[in-house]
């Protein structure tokens, strides 16, 4: 698994540019590359999938879960702030849940490349604790609640800057 996120990684920052514009062809290759030889379906999920510690169920239509993220992919295109862009580009693929494995991974890596291909630094996350982290995702998936997964996704933009990026 570590591995394959060092990948993703590399990948994203060999190919900047490529994430200009997300489409779900750019979100699959993500996804094959942060789950390469763990035994997860690279493609749409066709089944129904559950979250551990909340009620909130994802769509299960292979369909609809092309549509949602058609839709999604649109609407982060369409915006003009980039930190916009990979706030909504995280949560939205968490949301949705298009895969039957990795997606929250995935996620993280999309906000990342979505970062770094409009010339900003990219947040590890790694810093948030867990916990917190589970709550703001689960706040957002069963209230549509923002604010915490926000604060945190701002909070780590500083982090960044203040540990990594500070000349």
């Amino acid at each position: 698994m570590l591995l394959n996120h060092k990948a993703a990684i590399d990948f994203i920052f060999t190919h900047p540019k490529t994430f200009q514009t997300i489409n779900i062809p750019k979100i699959e290759h993500l996804h094959q590359i942060i789950t390469r030889n763990l035994s997860v379906t690279s493609n749409i999920r066709k089944t129904l999938i559950g979250i551990t510690g909340t009620k909130y169920q994802p769509i299960d239509n292979q369909f609809q879960i092309e549509d949602a993220l058609r839709q999604a992919c649109h609407l982060i295109n369409s915006l003009k702030d980039t930190f916009t862009k990979s706030l909504l580009a995280i949560l939205l693929l968490s949301y949705i849940q298009p895969f039957e494995d990795g997606n929250k991974r995935a996620s993280r890596i999309l906000g990342n490349a979505v970062l770094l291909a409009n010339n900003c630094f990219p947040i590890p996350l790694r810093s948030v604790d867990e916990n917190l982290y589970k709550q703001a995702t689960l706040l957002f998936y069963e209230q549509n609640n923002l604010e915490l997964f926000k604060s945190i996704f701002i909070e780590q933009c500083h982090f960044s800057v203040e540990n990594y990026f500070r000349l």
